[in-house]
Protein backbone atom coordinates (compact mmCIF):
# COMPACT_ATOMS: atom_id res chain seq x y z
CA UNK A 1 0.00 0.00 0.00
CA UNK A 2 1.27 3.47 -0.89
CA UNK A 3 1.21 5.44 2.35
CA UNK A 4 1.15 9.21 2.70
CA UNK A 5 4.82 10.12 2.58
CA UNK A 6 6.44 12.62 4.94
CA UNK A 7 9.44 14.54 3.63
CA UNK A 8 11.07 17.94 3.56
CA UNK A 9 11.94 20.84 1.26
CA UNK A 10 15.43 20.92 -0.24
CA UNK A 11 17.00 23.58 -2.42
CA UNK A 12 17.21 22.11 -5.92
CA UNK A 13 20.66 23.55 -6.49
CA UNK A 14 21.95 21.97 -3.24
CA UNK A 15 20.05 18.68 -3.39
CA UNK A 16 22.97 16.48 -4.44
CA UNK A 17 24.95 17.71 -1.44
CA UNK A 18 22.10 17.81 1.11
CA UNK A 19 20.02 14.68 0.44
CA UNK A 20 22.76 12.17 1.42
CA UNK A 21 23.21 14.03 4.73
CA UNK A 22 19.56 14.08 5.80
CA UNK A 23 17.96 11.07 4.08
CA UNK A 24 19.20 8.60 6.75
CA UNK A 25 16.94 10.32 9.30
CA UNK A 26 13.93 8.82 7.52
CA UNK A 27 12.61 11.50 5.14
CA UNK A 28 10.44 9.75 2.56
CA UNK A 29 10.13 12.53 -0.02
CA UNK A 30 11.92 15.66 -1.12
CA UNK A 31 10.28 18.77 -2.55
CA UNK A 32 12.84 20.66 -4.62
CA UNK A 33 12.76 24.46 -4.64
CA UNK A 34 14.74 26.57 -7.10
CA UNK A 35 14.27 30.07 -5.73
CA UNK A 36 13.22 32.53 -8.42
CA UNK A 37 15.14 30.93 -11.29
CA UNK A 38 16.55 27.72 -12.71
CA UNK A 39 18.83 29.68 -15.04
CA UNK A 40 22.22 28.06 -15.55
CA UNK A 41 21.10 24.63 -14.34
CA UNK A 42 21.28 21.53 -16.46
CA UNK A 43 17.97 20.08 -15.31
CA UNK A 44 18.47 16.86 -17.23
CA UNK A 45 21.75 16.09 -15.49
CA UNK A 46 20.46 17.33 -12.13
CA UNK A 47 17.37 15.14 -12.35
CA UNK A 48 19.46 12.04 -12.99
CA UNK A 49 21.73 12.61 -10.00
CA UNK A 50 18.92 13.64 -7.65
CA UNK A 51 16.52 10.81 -8.51
CA UNK A 52 19.30 8.27 -8.11
CA UNK A 53 20.05 9.62 -4.65
CA UNK A 54 16.38 9.61 -3.67
CA UNK A 55 15.89 6.04 -4.90
CA UNK A 56 18.95 4.91 -2.94
CA UNK A 57 17.16 6.02 0.23
CA UNK A 58 13.70 4.73 -0.83
CA UNK A 59 12.46 8.32 -1.21
CA UNK A 60 10.73 10.18 -4.05
CA UNK A 61 10.86 13.67 -5.49
CA UNK A 62 7.38 14.96 -4.70
CA UNK A 63 7.48 18.29 -6.52
CA UNK A 64 9.74 20.87 -8.12
CA UNK A 65 9.09 24.57 -7.77
CA UNK A 66 10.11 28.13 -8.61
CA UNK A 67 9.10 31.07 -6.44
CA UNK A 68 9.31 34.44 -8.15
CA UNK A 69 6.86 37.01 -9.50
CA UNK A 70 5.67 35.29 -12.66
CA UNK A 71 3.23 38.04 -13.64
CA UNK A 72 5.70 40.93 -13.82
CA UNK A 73 9.04 39.26 -14.53
CA UNK A 74 10.68 42.30 -12.99
CA UNK A 75 14.11 42.42 -11.39
CA UNK A 76 15.21 39.11 -9.90
CA UNK A 77 12.05 37.48 -11.29
CA UNK A 78 13.06 38.09 -14.92
CA UNK A 79 13.62 34.37 -15.48
CA UNK A 80 10.73 33.04 -13.38
CA UNK A 81 8.29 32.49 -16.26
CA UNK A 82 10.94 30.69 -18.33
CA UNK A 83 11.77 28.63 -15.24
CA UNK A 84 8.14 27.52 -14.93
CA UNK A 85 8.35 26.35 -18.55
CA UNK A 86 11.61 24.48 -17.95
CA UNK A 87 10.32 22.75 -14.85
CA UNK A 88 7.09 21.73 -16.58
CA UNK A 89 9.12 20.29 -19.45
CA UNK A 90 11.52 18.41 -17.15
CA UNK A 91 9.17 17.31 -14.34
CA UNK A 92 8.93 13.75 -15.66
CA UNK A 93 12.70 13.38 -15.42
CA UNK A 94 12.44 14.02 -11.66
CA UNK A 95 9.71 11.41 -11.35
CA UNK A 96 7.03 13.95 -10.42
CA UNK A 97 3.98 15.42 -12.12
CA UNK A 98 3.82 18.49 -9.87
CA UNK A 99 5.35 21.95 -10.39
CA UNK A 100 4.78 24.51 -7.66
CA UNK A 101 5.33 28.19 -6.95
CA UNK A 102 3.75 31.61 -6.50
CA UNK A 103 1.32 33.10 -8.97
CA UNK A 104 3.07 36.44 -8.98
CA UNK A 105 1.20 39.71 -8.72
CA UNK A 106 0.89 43.15 -10.27
CA UNK A 107 3.04 44.93 -7.72
CA UNK A 108 1.21 46.97 -5.08
CA UNK A 109 -2.15 46.62 -6.83
CA UNK A 110 -5.33 44.99 -5.42
CA UNK A 111 -5.58 41.26 -6.05
CA UNK A 112 -8.54 41.55 -8.43
CA UNK A 113 -6.44 43.70 -10.78
CA UNK A 114 -4.00 40.79 -11.22
CA UNK A 115 -6.60 38.22 -12.29
CA UNK A 116 -6.56 39.02 -16.01
CA UNK A 117 -2.76 38.86 -16.17
CA UNK A 118 -2.85 35.64 -14.11
CA UNK A 119 -5.32 34.16 -16.61
CA UNK A 120 -3.09 35.07 -19.56
CA UNK A 121 0.16 33.74 -18.08
CA UNK A 122 -1.08 30.63 -16.33
CA UNK A 123 -3.58 29.80 -19.03
CA UNK A 124 -0.61 29.17 -21.31
CA UNK A 125 1.35 27.37 -18.59
CA UNK A 126 -1.64 25.20 -17.68
CA UNK A 127 -2.03 24.12 -21.30
CA UNK A 128 1.69 23.39 -21.54
CA UNK A 129 1.48 21.38 -18.33
CA UNK A 130 -1.63 19.48 -19.39
CA UNK A 131 0.07 18.42 -22.62
CA UNK A 132 2.85 16.89 -20.51
CA UNK A 133 0.69 15.33 -17.80
CA UNK A 134 1.82 17.89 -15.23
CA UNK A 135 -0.14 19.67 -12.50
CA UNK A 136 0.48 23.18 -11.14
CA UNK A 137 0.06 24.12 -7.47
CA UNK A 138 0.28 27.57 -5.89
CA UNK A 139 1.64 28.11 -2.39
CA UNK A 140 -0.78 29.99 -0.11
CA UNK A 141 1.81 32.45 1.22
CA UNK A 142 1.12 36.20 1.25
CA UNK A 143 4.84 37.11 1.29
CA UNK A 144 3.88 40.11 3.42
CA UNK A 145 1.12 41.29 1.10
CA UNK A 146 -2.60 41.74 1.64
CA UNK A 147 -5.62 42.19 -0.59
CA UNK A 148 -4.82 45.78 -1.53
CA UNK A 149 -1.06 45.73 -1.94
CA UNK A 150 1.99 43.49 -2.15
CA UNK A 151 4.23 41.56 -4.48
CA UNK A 152 4.90 37.92 -5.36
CA UNK A 153 1.56 36.14 -4.88
CA UNK A 154 -2.21 36.50 -5.00
CA UNK A 155 -3.02 32.91 -3.96
CA UNK A 156 -3.08 33.52 -0.20
CA UNK A 157 -6.77 34.07 0.48
CA UNK A 158 -9.80 31.87 -0.28
CA UNK A 159 -11.60 34.75 -2.00
CA UNK A 160 -8.63 35.00 -4.36
CA UNK A 161 -8.78 31.22 -4.94
CA UNK A 162 -12.41 31.57 -5.99
CA UNK A 163 -11.46 34.25 -8.51
CA UNK A 164 -8.43 32.31 -9.79
CA UNK A 165 -10.24 29.02 -10.29
CA UNK A 166 -13.20 30.80 -11.91
CA UNK A 167 -10.81 32.55 -14.30
CA UNK A 168 -9.00 29.27 -15.08
CA UNK A 169 -11.24 26.27 -14.32
CA UNK A 170 -8.47 23.78 -15.12
CA UNK A 171 -8.32 20.42 -13.39
CA UNK A 172 -4.51 20.58 -13.34
CA UNK A 173 -4.33 23.83 -11.33
CA UNK A 174 -4.54 23.62 -7.54
CA UNK A 175 -2.99 24.62 -4.23
CA UNK A 176 0.21 24.00 -2.33
CA UNK A 177 -1.43 24.37 1.07
CA UNK A 178 -0.22 24.71 4.62
CA UNK A 179 -2.05 25.76 7.80
CA UNK A 180 0.59 28.30 8.84
CA UNK A 181 -0.09 30.89 6.17
CA UNK A 182 -3.80 30.86 6.94
CA UNK A 183 -3.27 31.04 10.71
CA UNK A 184 -1.11 34.14 10.23
CA UNK A 185 -4.31 35.70 8.83
CA UNK A 186 -6.28 34.28 11.80
CA UNK A 187 -8.12 31.82 9.53
CA UNK A 188 -8.99 28.45 11.06
CA UNK A 189 -7.23 25.97 8.75
CA UNK A 190 -9.38 22.92 9.55
CA UNK A 191 -12.75 24.00 8.04
CA UNK A 192 -10.82 25.62 5.20
CA UNK A 193 -9.07 22.34 4.38
CA UNK A 194 -12.38 20.46 4.48
CA UNK A 195 -13.79 22.86 1.90
CA UNK A 196 -10.76 23.07 -0.39
CA UNK A 197 -9.14 19.64 0.01
CA UNK A 198 -10.00 18.53 -3.54
CA UNK A 199 -7.90 21.41 -4.84
CA UNK A 200 -4.92 20.61 -2.59
CA UNK A 201 -2.17 18.97 -4.66
CA UNK A 202 0.72 19.40 -2.20
CA UNK A 203 1.01 20.11 1.53
CA UNK A 204 3.81 22.02 3.20
CA UNK A 205 4.53 20.81 6.72
CA UNK A 206 4.57 24.16 8.50
CA UNK A 207 2.49 25.24 11.48
CA UNK A 208 1.97 28.37 13.55
CA UNK A 209 1.55 29.44 17.16
CA UNK A 210 -0.99 32.23 17.70
CA UNK A 211 -0.59 34.36 20.84
CA UNK A 212 -4.27 35.01 21.54
CA UNK A 213 -3.38 36.79 24.78
CA UNK A 214 -1.41 39.39 22.81
CA UNK A 215 -4.25 39.75 20.27
CA UNK A 216 -6.87 40.22 23.00
CA UNK A 217 -4.75 42.86 24.74
CA UNK A 218 -3.09 44.71 21.85
CA UNK A 219 -4.65 43.51 18.61
CA UNK A 220 -2.58 42.69 15.54
CA UNK A 221 -1.12 46.13 14.79
CA UNK A 222 0.84 46.68 17.98
CA UNK A 223 4.58 46.22 18.58
CA UNK A 224 4.34 42.70 20.01
CA UNK A 225 4.41 39.70 17.67
CA UNK A 226 1.11 37.80 17.76
CA UNK A 227 1.98 34.76 15.61
CA UNK A 228 5.04 32.66 14.86
CA UNK A 229 5.73 30.19 12.07
CA UNK A 230 6.47 26.79 13.62
CA UNK A 231 7.81 23.41 12.64
CA UNK A 232 5.03 20.76 12.98
CA UNK A 233 4.88 19.35 16.47
CA UNK A 234 5.56 22.72 18.07
CA UNK A 235 2.56 24.72 16.79
CA UNK A 236 -1.17 24.88 17.39
CA UNK A 237 -2.47 22.56 14.64
CA UNK A 238 -3.68 19.03 15.20
CA UNK A 239 -1.97 17.26 12.31
CA UNK A 240 -3.89 14.05 12.99
CA UNK A 241 -7.01 15.99 12.00
CA UNK A 242 -5.28 17.43 8.94
CA UNK A 243 -4.13 13.99 7.80
CA UNK A 244 -7.58 12.53 8.46
CA UNK A 245 -9.16 15.16 6.20
CA UNK A 246 -6.56 14.49 3.51
CA UNK A 247 -7.06 10.73 3.66
CA UNK A 248 -10.84 10.99 3.68
CA UNK A 249 -10.50 12.90 0.41
CA UNK A 250 -8.13 10.26 -1.02
CA UNK A 251 -5.22 12.71 -1.12
CA UNK A 252 -2.36 11.26 -3.18
CA UNK A 253 0.37 13.78 -2.42
CA UNK A 254 2.97 14.19 0.31
CA UNK A 255 3.53 16.39 3.34
CA UNK A 256 6.92 18.05 3.02
CA UNK A 257 8.29 19.95 6.00
CA UNK A 258 9.14 23.59 5.32
CA UNK A 259 11.78 24.36 7.90
CA UNK A 260 14.01 27.36 8.58
CA UNK A 261 11.20 29.43 10.12
CA UNK A 262 10.80 28.24 13.71
CA UNK A 263 11.86 30.87 16.29
CA UNK A 264 13.22 28.20 18.66
CA UNK A 265 14.26 25.19 16.57
CA UNK A 266 16.54 27.06 14.22
CA UNK A 267 20.25 27.54 13.56
CA UNK A 268 22.06 24.64 15.27
CA UNK A 269 18.66 23.18 16.30
CA UNK A 270 17.20 23.23 12.76
CA UNK A 271 17.52 19.52 12.00
CA UNK A 272 16.62 18.62 15.57
CA UNK A 273 13.30 20.36 14.94
CA UNK A 274 12.84 18.89 11.48
CA UNK A 275 13.49 15.32 12.59
CA UNK A 276 11.10 15.81 15.50
CA UNK A 277 8.52 17.07 12.98
CA UNK A 278 9.20 14.08 10.72
CA UNK A 279 8.57 11.61 13.52
CA UNK A 280 5.59 13.58 14.82
CA UNK A 281 3.92 13.64 11.40
CA UNK A 282 4.58 9.92 10.94
CA UNK A 283 2.90 9.35 14.30
CA UNK A 284 -0.08 11.50 13.23
CA UNK A 285 -0.58 9.40 10.08
CA UNK A 286 -0.61 6.23 12.20
CA UNK A 287 3.04 5.27 11.92
CA UNK A 288 4.14 2.88 9.20
CA UNK A 289 1.74 0.80 7.13
CA UNK A 290 1.03 -2.57 8.76
CA UNK A 291 -0.69 -5.27 6.66
CA UNK A 292 -3.76 -6.95 8.12
CA UNK A 293 -3.63 -10.65 9.01
CA UNK A 294 -4.92 -12.95 6.32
Amino acid sequence: MEQLRIGTLVGGKDAVRVIPQIAPYGFESFSLTFGRSTEGMDLKEASKAITELAAKHDAVISSIGVYGNTLTGAGDSADTLASWERLIDHAHLFGTDLVTGFTGRLTDRPIDESIQRYKEVFGELARRAEDRGVRIAFENCSMGGNWQTGDWNIAHNPSAWEMMFDALPSDNIGLEWEPCHQMVSLIDPIPQLRKWVDKVFHVHGKDATIAWDVIKEQGIHGPKPYVWHRTPGFGDSNWSDIITILRQADYKGTIDIEGWHDPVYRDELEMTGQVHALNYLKHCRGGHFIPNPV
